[in-house]
């Protein structure tokens, strides 16, 4: 069951909260606060080396290819929903407990992050935070890193699917045509000018332009919740709309979600996203119009392009 006040507990924290609360309860099972570094990007989904020549003390690298998706799963896109038995293996590799406080990290404006933050949530963890403006407004604030591997005490936190709202490929459709669907992905690729990654350029028809790249600032912290009201109410995203959101392959579409509810607006992630549609024989648009012009779908394809330069995006 969908818990609707999961998105409205605490969706971020600043670097001196964080640095703070690291020296208060450094070892507290179940009232600790634990630090995932979830780097990566389409050019460098491998983020274990930035990881290991420098991150936050106590930091636990997490592999989004591999412990945020589950690539076995077909036809879900590039980066499927792992099942709740993979996502416990990997919540309990991190060192986290029920009852700890989980912050997510990144270089990438909390853009790599946000699937973290999203999918323990979705688990129900009930303590999961963004570090506004990211590794790079801890080292600003005068914290110090550390370098090397960190490899914690195993946890006993358990995955229970259900407590955000998720969306498969027939409900985007329908929320494209009767609600509010933001396409997170940049302008470009939601015009259908380029597609670095997928097999069809284009938006999923109905859908609206909303680049992540405009929930934050230049310092990649987001946008004051008002700012961010005053950008979705001028795409018709409001309190009380039926919202959804997608990307590339789930992955900045959960900062959009993150950032919707930052605002004040309950939004459904669709996982699959344009990896998915795009894959299918459903129609696409191109053009800056939602509707756009309109054409047939490529349909499957087995080759995947290379990734294109643009590393904030999925």
């Amino acid at each position: 069951m969908t818990r609707p006040d999961a998105a409205r507990r605490p969706i971020l924290i600043d670097a001196d909260e964080l640095a703070a609360r690291l020296a208060e309860h450094p070892e507290r099972r179940g009232a600790r606060t634990v630090v995932l570094d979830v780097r990566w990007s389409l050019q460098q989904p491998d983020g274990r080396d930035a990881h290991r020549a420098g991150h936050i003390p106590g930091a636990v690298y997490v592999d989004l290819d591999t412990e945020l998706a589950d690539h076995a799963r077909q036809g879900e896109g590039r980066h499927p929903l792992p099942g709740e038995a993979a996502l416990t293996r990997a919540m309990r590799r991190w060192g986290l407990h029920d009852g700890d406080t989980a912050v997510v990290v990144d270089d990438l404006a909390n853009q790599s992050a946000a699937r973290a933050w999203w999918l323990l949530r979705y688990a129900g963890f009930d303590d999961v935070r963004m570090l506004d403006g990211g590794l790079a407004a801890w080292v600003a604030a005068g914290h110090p890193l550390e370098t090397g591997d960190v490899v914690p005490e195993p946890g006993d936190a358990t995955a229970h699917y259900g407590s955000m709202p998720v969306a498969g490929i027939d409900e985007a459709a329908a929320i494209a045509a009767e609600g509010v669907l933001l396409d997170a992905r940049a302008g470009e690729r939601y015009r259908g000018e380029v597609e670095p990654v997928d097999p069809e350029a284009g938006h999923i028809p109905g859908a609206i332009s909303a680049p992540t790249a405009a929930n934050v600032g230049a310092d990649g912290r987001f946008l004051a919740p008002d700012a961010l009201r005053t950008r979705f109410a001028e795409l018709g995203a409001v309190p009380g709309a039926r919202v959804g959101a997608y990307c590339g392959s789930g992955v900045t579409g959960a900062h959009e979600v993150a950032a919707l509810a930052l605002a004040g607006i309950d939004a459904v992630l669709y996982p699959g996203s344009w990896s998915q549609w795009s894959r299918t024989d459903r129609p696409v648009a191109t053009g800056a119009e939602p509707g756009g012009a309109e054409r047939g779908a490529a349909g499957p394809s087995e080759a995947e392009p290379a990734p294109g330069p643009d590393g904030a995006e999925s």
